[in-house]
């Protein structure tokens, strides 16, 4: 398991995903809350999970060199937009909050860091998860931990939106993750390993009860107990950690019939 890409990927969509939700409230005209606090929260995020990628790397120090091959790795163009990203919440945060110009900046980046770690985790080795799967399951999650999150900041007016927002969400990730596993059982012998190793984790199962049970609580409340978004962190977590450790790697199957 890649406990670095798994914090990196999950952190930095929680950030994201309150940038989208503070864009929302925006559009839908609610108040900004403490916009200050929420930045804060997105730059720490953000900045939490670049540095969790580091150790991924085997000299962290010449991390730089990641943005040698913009023009066609999709790696660079991570880096490139989550180093982005951190600037513009960082000085959203130091201006008491992100307005205009700034926080259109800020969801174009973020929306950007998450396309790119979809195209990223998104190899020809691994022909379950070459196609657009990634990208889909990083916005749910985005969705899911930004409308948690947020609420935290958000003001009276804005809390029922946020808790519709994040149980649409809840309901989306939990079909797509217990369908797409099944749908794998179809495909080729690499595609059918890797829905019997999904099927057969505990991080797997895990993440599906824990975001089921986010789901039953939202389900009986109008707003998002103060609790639940840890709860919906570990649950993605999990659920991550399970796309690193047991997707099937075409490597595998070396020697064996397709």
């Amino acid at each position: 398991m890649e406990l670095p890409l798994v914090l990196f990927t999950v952190l930095s969509q929680a950030a994201v995903g309150m940038v989208l939700m503070s864009a929302v409230r925006g559009v839908a005209g609610h108040g900004a809350g403490s916009a200050r606090n929420e930045w804060m929260l997105v730059a720490g995020l953000m900045g939490l999970g670049i540095a969790a990628s580091l150790f991924h790397l085997g000299h962290p120090l010449e991390a730089y060199r990641a943005l040698a091959h913009l023009e066609k790795a999709w790696l660079s163009r991570e880096v490139l937009a989550a180093g982005a990203f951190l600037a513009l919440a960082a000085g959203a945060a130091a201006a008491g909050g992100g307005r205009g110009a700034l926080l259109w900046g800020a969801v174009a980046a973020g929306l950007a860091t998450v396309l790119a770690s979809g195209m990223t985790y998104a190899p020809p080795a691994f022909p379950a998860l070459n196609n657009a799967l990634p990208t889909v399951f990083f916005l749910i999650s985005a969705v899911v931990l930004g409308a948690g999150f947020a609420s935290w900041f958000a003001g009276p007016g804005s809390q029922a939106l946020l808790a519709r927002i994040c149980a649409t969400a809840l309901v989306t990730g939990l079909v797509v993750r217990l369908a797409v596993p099944c749908v794998w059982l179809s495909g080729g012998e690499v595609m059918r390993l890797s829905g019997l190793a999904w099927l057969g984790s505990p991080l797997y199962w895990a993440s599906i009860a824990v975001l089921a049970a986010c789901l039953g609580v939202l389900g009986k409340n109008r707003t998002i107990p103060v609790w639940l978004p840890i709860l919906a962190l570990l649950g993605e977590l999990a659920g991550r950690a399970a796309f690193f450790a047991e997707t099937v790697h075409t490597a595998m199957n070396i020697g064996n019939p397709y």
